[in-house]
């Protein structure tokens, strides 16, 4: 893994991956000191691959080229969720199941990540739109122009990936911040309720669970 300009952190790869039977978004993000720069973001057409099963062969193509020209070190890739029926929801998961096939077998490491926990943590809201999305990833990695929008999702699943595990990395595996270590992990893969006015369930961000947990463990003192 490459070292950071300031040398003392390593700066990682990461492949973001959009999934779709029609449209793959992708992007790679370097991540070192806080700070993230694109190497390359796409909205790869599938269409002329041919029938369904051509393209899901198409999609583990194209994630495989993408892995061996950029020899990203991880992995991100959004969940799915039903919301088009099931048959688009079908479709979708095997486009999934075609791209992380590729990023497997190409030993990468792999998390995933629904939308709503990717634009929280990139736009700040969980029911962004696509637009807001796209500026947002435009600004973070300094693009000079709108990036398309499946690659601008791609974009933000790495920037979340990147966010989410360098606040993990900053809390202690041991000691007074092993507690907030495990409530951090947990929130990852799980979904909080809070009280808001919809009374609605709402993806905890990392900083509020880490800014909660200093408070408790300040109010046990």
């Amino acid at each position: 893994m490459p070292e950071s300009p300031a040398g003392n952190r390593p700066t990682r790869r990461v492949l973001g991956i959009d999934p779709g039977s029609r449209v793959l978004g992708l992007a790679v993000i370097e991540f070192a000191g806080g700070r993230a720069r694109c190497l390359e973001l796409s909205s790869h057409s599938l269409q002329s691959h041919g029938d369904f099963a051509a393209r899901m062969g198409g999609v583990f193509d194209v994630v495989s080229e993408w892995i061996e020209t950029h020899q990203p070190s991880e992995c991100a890739i959004e969940q799915i969720f039903m919301y088009r029926g099931n048959a688009s929801s079908l479709k979708l998961a095997q486009a999934r199941g075609a791209a992380l096939a590729a990023v497997v077998r190409h030993g990468l490491p792999v998390e995933e990540y629904m939308p709503a926990t990717v634009k929280q943590a990139v736009v700040g809201s969980g029911k962004a739109d696509k637009e807001q999305v796209a500026h947002m990833v435009q600004r973070l990695v300094g693009l000079a122009e709108l990036p398309s929008t499946d690659g601008a999702d791609a974009a933000a699943v790495a920037l979340c990936h990147c966010y989410r595990s360098n606040a993990f990395g900053a809390v202690g595996s041991s000691g007074p911040n092993s507690e907030a270590r495990e409530i951090l992990r947990e929130a990852s893969q799980r979904r909080y309720r809070r009280r808001s006015d919809s009374r609605g369930w709402r993806d905890m961000d990392a900083a509020t669970l880490m800014a909660r947990t200093a408070g408790k463990a300040g109010g046990k003192k």
